[in-house]
């Protein structure tokens, strides 16, 4: 009889390797053919599934207190000698798999990903991939200590933010003076951290033959379907057609306000001084509200977020040592999502909510999938799920319809979001033509040459604002971006997935419930089509071109200006 894996992972989380190899040797050993092939798959689908959620439950632990010891001691320990064991068994198992010359039904797309990471592995580069964790850990503990004294209070940065949408243009600026010096106070320590990732990555890629880190981390990524030189073309249709939709919002701003000059502590403030939406008082509200939402969109949709409300996978307010941000994380073994988030009663958090609620159906619609490998879609489609839900929700945004707001209100909310999508496409183009230029370049582990061309792609990119006297806030930015920090090269897909999504949109304005199942459809088939065909399913392209952007930013403005006579 094959080992049993335990119910639950719960007893697993302090677990040594000793613990672990007796199924991962069992599975080795197996006798893979064609009469076993399903049998085998099934049974390292359940032990992949099981590690998977252990590791994802030490990772949640660790943002939801960073100062907890004891998560971060499990944590450590984990990256430390569970994380290479882990990495050289699925290497064996991948090999096992290809070896056998056997294709499981459907399988043709996760083997090639299969044989990818075949391809990248290297024993030498497994303690490199540990200490690489650890130190990203670092960042997530210099961000989770960062507060400021405001209003007599300590507030964390993400607290004192909120005064960015207020009309006290005074307040605004000490707010976002305060919250810039108390980040510049760390700039010495993030130098020091990425002056060691750096070369620890280039390492990596070297290990593994690899020229440089770009190249590496593009078959680490699984970008089969797409080239750097797309991606170029994608950067310049957004100087092209973007950076001058962006610089005609920022100067209707400046007008509407009445200001000389437009500062960066102006760009959240509605611009027609009405106090910040207030959609929610508490994370509880956010649920409730967000629930309905969904009930009202699609009833499988909101059966599906009530379920991890009841469950208790929704942590969403800000508070004091959390970790920074918001993400979706998968608990595999239990088939169930998990929602972390750091909500302070902005309509952004509705935005965050939406998001990461549609990687969250996206998981679970996915979990159809007989096996591991056919579940985990490519990341460019992940984020249209999520950035497709904040654009086919927002006609529920109403009160009347269950949302947060009155009709007006409602308006206002989309208008701000389609404004933020502008907004978006130039700072992605700054991260992710900074990632390439810092990994091909050898100054690029240089800090001081990092602020020399992120100051440089800002400046190229972010029109429209005056950055006098703001220099260093200006040329540190890349240092407040977590993703080049702790997920490098995990950016250029929220771009091309705005534009798919974006695109999904404009069909569900022909028709509503079709979008909406092409959309839910695309979803379940997981990673068992390319990226190209995942799109496809979902009734969009995947594009990089100006023809492309050009038709959806001029939908966005014309939309924005309908919405504005309600608004």
């Amino acid at each position: 009889m094959p080992l049993s894996l335990p119910a639950t992972t719960d007893e697993a989380l302090d677990w040594g390797w000793e613990q672990f190899q007796p199924y991962a040797d069992e599975l080795l050993a197996a006798t893979l053919d064609a009469n076993t092939l399903i049998d085998f798959m099934t049974r390292l689908t359940a032990f992949d599934d099981f590690a998977s959620e252990v590791a994802a439950r030490i990772h949640i632990d660790t943002t939801l207190n960073t100062t907890d010891e004891q998560a971060k001691a499990r944590f450590m320990r984990f990256i430390q000698e569970l994380y290479p064991q882990f990495l050289r068994v699925n290497d064996a198992m991948n090999r096992k798999i290809v070896d056998s010359g056997l294709t499981p039904p459907n399988y043709e797309v996760p083997l090639r990903a299969i044989k990818s990471q075949i391809a990248l592995f290297r024993e030498a580069n497994l303690p490199l991939l540990s200490q690489e964790q650890a130190w990203t850990k670092e960042y997530e503990e210099i961000n989770g200590a960062q507060t400021v004294l405001w209003d007599g209070e300590e507030k964390t940065l993400t607290q004192v933010a909120t005064v960015l949408h207020e009309t006290d243009r005074v307040r605004r600026e000490q707010a976002f003076r305060a919250i810039m010096e108390r980040r510049l106070q760390d700039r010495d320590k993030i130098d020091a951290l990425w002056a060691k990732l750096y070369p620890l990555r280039q390492q990596i890629a070297h290990n593994a033959g690899f020229p440089d880190y770009r190249a590496y981390m593009w078959q680490e990524r699984g970008r089969f379907d797409y080239t750097p030189q797309d991606v170029e073309r994608f950067h310049e249709a957004i100087r092209q057609v973007v950076v001058p939709s962006v610089k005609r919002l920022n100067d209707k701003r400046k007008a509407a306000l009445g200001v000389d000059v437009l500062r960066q502590w102006d760009v959240n403030v509605d611009m027609h001084g009405r106090a910040p939406l207030k959609p929610f008082q508490t994370g509880a509200e956010l649920q409730e509200t967000s629930a309905r939402i969904f009930d009202a969109l699609d009833p499988e949709l909101g059966r599906m977020f009530r379920l991890m409300k009841d469950e208790g996978l929704l942590d969403l307010e800000n508070r004091k040592n959390k970790a920074p941000g918001g993400y979706q994380s998968t608990l595999a073994y239990r088939k169930r999502p998990f929602i972390f988030m750091n909500a302070v009663g902005l309509h952004n958090d509705v935005q965050t909510m939406l998001h990461e609620a549609g990687h969250a159906f996206h998981m679970l619609e996915a979990a159809q999938q007989p096996f591991s490998g056919m579940r985990h879609a490519p990341i460019e489609f992940c984020e249209v799920a999520s950035m497709s839900m904040e654009l086919l929700a927002a006609p529920h945004l109403e009160a009347s319809l269950g949302g947060f707001y009155s009709a007006a209100e409602a308006a206002r909310a989309r208008i701000e979001h389609l404004e933020e999508m502008l907004v978006f496409w130039p700072y992605m183009a700054v991260v992710d033509a900074f990632q390439s230029w810092a990994y091909t370049h050898p100054e690029g582990g240089d800090p001081r040459a990092c602020d020399a061309k992120w100051a440089e792609l800002w400046h190229t990119y972010k029109q429209g604002v005056d950055y006098s006297g703001l220099e260093d806030w200006v040329m540190t930015g890349w240092q407040r971006k977590l993703h080049i920090i702790e997920i490098p090269f995990y950016y250029i897909e929220y771009g091309l997935a705005q534009l798919g999504a974006a695109q999904l949109w404009a069909n569900s304005l022909d028709d509503s419930q079709q979008a909406l199942r092409a959309y839910r459809q695309a979803l379940a088939l997981g990673n068992t089509r390319t990226l190209p065909q995942l799109f496809e399913a979902a009734g969009v392209k995947l594009a990089f071109d100006v023809d492309t952007l050009g038709r959806i930013v001029e939908l966005i403005e014309k939309t924005i200006s309908e919405l504005e006579a309600v608004g």
